[in-house]
This record gives C-alpha cells, structure tokens and sequence, in this order.
C-alpha cells in the first residue's frame, strides 16, 4: 500500500506541476498524500517539520550561493549588454546563412559562461526571430534551436560548466565541475552534432515544402539586452567575453592549482563536520561566480543607469528557483522516508547491480522526468541513492568522477517532458505551441541526450573516466 502510495504522488506532482500549480506548494502537499494513503497520518507533522524542512534547510545550506551567485551573474551580464554584444558578434561571423548555429552557439557561450538559460532565451529570441526571417526558416524551429544552444550539452556534459545540474553532485560524490572532462567533451560534441543534423534535416525539408517563416501574430518580447537598466555605449566584445573566461579559469585554477595544494587541516578544530574534499568544488564555483561577478560590476562602471536595480534583480530572481528544487529535495526526503520506498529503492539498484552507471542513469532520468526538473530530479536521486551509488562504484572500481558526470547527463534528458516549466517558459517567449515545435525540441532535449549518455556510459564502462 505504501509503494502504491508513492506512485499516487509522483502521478500527481507530476500532473498538478504540468498543470502550472508551484511547487512551493505541490510539494508538501503531495507529500502528505503520500503518507496519509500509507497509512503513516500519525508521523505528518513530525515527517514535515522534521524531515521536509530539515532536508530542504540542508539544500538551501549546501546551494543557495550557487544560485544566488548565477542568478546575479545572470541578470549583470543582460543589464551590461554583455550578452547582447556577444550574441550580435557570434551573427556577424555567422552570419544569416548559419542561422541555426548562429543561435546554437550564441546560446552555448552564454549558458557555458554561466548565464541562466532562461535569460539566454530571452537575450537571443529577437535575434534569432530575425535570422529566421531572413533565412526564410520556419519559426517552429527556434525553440528547438534555442534548446539545443542552452538546455544540452553546456548544462551537463562539458566539463567545467557552472551550471546548477554540474554543481548538484559534488557534495555527494567528492567531485567537482571537471569531473570526468573527457567523456563529458565526447558526450557534449555527440549531443551538438545531432541536434545541428536533426535541425538542418528539417530545415531541409521545410526548403523542399516550400516553407518559409511562416504568419505569425507576433508578440513583443522584450529581449534582456540591457537597454531599460544601462546607458547606450555597447560593452566592448574584450569586456563582454572577459567575464565569462573568469568564471572557467578562475574555476579551473582553484580546482587543479590552489586548493590541492593547501592542507585544510586547520579547519578540522573550528569546522568538525566540513570535509574538504566534498566541499572544494563548490568552494571553486563560489568563488569563480563571484571574481566573474564583481568584474562585470567594475567593467560596467560609467554605463549604469540603475545597477542597485539590477543586483536587486538578480538577487531576487535567485529566489524562486532554489525554493523550487529545495521542496522537491524536502518531498523527496518524506518518500524516502516511507516503508514503501524501500521496494522502489530496490527495484533501482538492482536495475543493473553490476553496473551502478545504468542504474543511477534510470534513477535520474524517471525522477527528473517526474518533477519536469534537472536539477530537482538529480537532488532527489541523489539525496536518497547517492550514498548507495558510491559505495557500488567503490566495490567496482568505478571513479566518483564518472558518476558524477553520468548522474548529471541523465538529468538532463526527461527532465523536458511536456509538463517542464523550462520548455513552458521557451514556447512563450517565442509565442508557440507544444503542438508546433515540442516534437523538434523533444529531438534536441531528449534522443540526443539519450544516446550521448548511452555513449559515455559504454566509454566509461569499457576504459573508466577520463
């Protein structure tokens, strides 16, 4: 009754969610239908004030300056124009005839330099909708361009990628954003090469239908080029760039240059509980987002209209999402609670009991594919299983870095099931439908990500990480 119990809840977080109720709300709520219908009603108040908020205040310890920090990083380089003056120069190099991987490109130096997708999607729509026009391809092929730009192969396969999904398993597996750099640069190009075949194969045959852009009842959508929030002198393309080669290289030196070579012995007095070598990788991306951060603020000096506006902006926009992944990590703590979970937690390990890669693979996938989140599916799977995934490997021989990197690849595929407020939020700014492009995206999103992971899940079978 227990397990039937959870399955009632996922199917209705999952429902209510692509129904458009927050998860602020859906969460808790539909924790507590799973413990009244497993008959555990006498635990609620304790399971929710204990173990609910309990996981997600450890959530918020562990993550909130990561979101904080990208979210500010985010919304600074739109105020700047910094992300405009890169998307403009990534078109005249291109140029109309590259439409497609003018934007796919555009959208995966931003999101790899640390820019939040959904300010990328909203930066590059206008200067996509008008290479499309004047390349006569379809409008319907924009989101799935935008997609493949910003939501695959710079989200979770390229090493050293600040995005949340690449921070998420550090703590779990003692990793940091590097994790595996081969596979995840193999798995990256797999993803990239695809998604561009799939979108000029259709691109083709939109030429070969006769189809062009298309009539469309256009709606104003305010790119974030900055223009209500600094002065009109564009960021010099050296300026714009400078930021986002911080955040990798600052990343990249504290990783493999400062902090293995510093003895954090003098931690242990004062910090007990801190392990260094769980907590470095985060320590890194900190402090990258921050260097990276604080050079936008002093590149943009003279040019700000409002810049107490903007950090407001970005601090605030930090807010929701954290919330958003921290109660699925609390819902997901109350599941994992349940008698009924112990059979669920079976039924995935032993999904490949020789290779916990496959296992951790399917783990990640149904739960990101049930919260419509990377990120929100990847704590859970890893709040509840990642302990059992490392202590599998360890028994196998199989390096935390690949894990690391296979958990967070998988994320990244059925985490864009219709009912994601990702691809809800795409096909609004560019004023779509599911019916008119989510099988394109589903393409770029799900099948390439899919066979990219099972790629680098037989790669790292056969020679370990690298």
């Amino acid at each position: 009754m227990s397990t039937l119990a959870i399955v009632v809840s996922l199917a209705g977080l999952m429902y209510l969610a692509y129904r458009g109720i927050s998860v602020l709300l859906l969460a808790p709520l539909m924790a507590a239908v799973a413990i009244v219908l497993s008959g555990d009603m006498g635990h609620m108040l304790p399971l929710y004030t204990s173990t609910f908020m309990g996981a997600l205040g450890n959530y918020m310890l562990q993550f909130f300056p990561v979101f904080l920090l990208g979210a500010l990083f985010g919304q600074l380089m739109a105020d700047s124009g910094a992300a405009t003056a890169i998307s403009q120069w990534i078109m005249r190099v291109l140029g109309e005839r590259h439409a497609m991987l003018t934007v796919v490109m555009a959208c995966a130096v931003l999101t790899y330099g640390g820019v939040s997708l959904f300010v990328v999607a909203f930066a590059i729509f206008p200067i996509a909708k008008s290479l499309f026009q004047a390349a006569h391809l379809p409008k319907r092929l924009i989101p799935p361009t935008i997609a493949l730009g910003s939501f695959t192969f710079t989200m979770t396969a390229l090493p050293g990628t600040p995005s949340i999904q690449n921070a998420i398993p550090i703590p779990y597996y003692g990793t940091n954003v590097f994790a595996a750099p081969g596979l995840g640069i193999i798995g990256g190009l797999t993803m990239l090469l695809l998604g561009l075949w799939w979108l000029h194969s259709r691109a083709a045959a939109a030429r070969a239908a006769g189809e062009g852009y298309g009539e469309h009842d256009e709606q104003r959508t305010q790119a974030l080029d900055g223009t209500d929030a600094h002065q009109h002198r564009p960021l010099p393309l050296v300026l714009a760039l400078l930021p986002l080669l911080l955040v990798v290289a600052v990343n990249a030196a504290l990783t493999y240059g400062v902090f293995p070579r510093v003895d954090f012995g003098f931690l242990q007095e004062r910090f007990p509980k801190v392990d260094p070598a769980k907590q470095t990788g985060l320590w890194a991306l900190i402090a990258a987002l921050a260097v990276a951060c604080a050079a936008l603020v002093l590149l943009g000096l003279g040019r700000w209209r409002d810049l107490k506006e903007s950090v407001n902006k970005g601090v605030l926009g930090s807010m929701l999402p954290i919330f958003n992944t921290a109660s699925e990590v609390g819902y997901g703590a109350v599941i994992a609670s349940l008698a009924g979970f112990a059979l669920i937690r079976e039924a995935v390990l032993n999904v490949a009991p020789h290779n916990p890669l496959i296992s951790e693979a399917v783990a990640m996938n149904v739960l990101a594919g049930i919260t419509g989140s990377s990120s929100g599916g990847l704590s859970i799977a890893l709040s509840t299983l990642g302990k059992d995934y490392l202590a599998m490997a360890a028994q196998l021989g199989i390096s935390p870095e690949l894990l690391h990197r296979v958990a967070v690849m998988a994320a990244g595929c059925f985490d864009t099931l219709p009912h994601s407020g990702a691809i809800i939020t795409l096909l609004s700014i560019c004023s779509l439908t599911h019916r008119q492009s989510y099988g394109n995206i589903a393409i770029m999103t799900i099948g390439a990500p899919l066979l990219s992971l099972v790629l680098v899940i037989t790669l790292g079978t056969m020679f370990g990480s690298f």
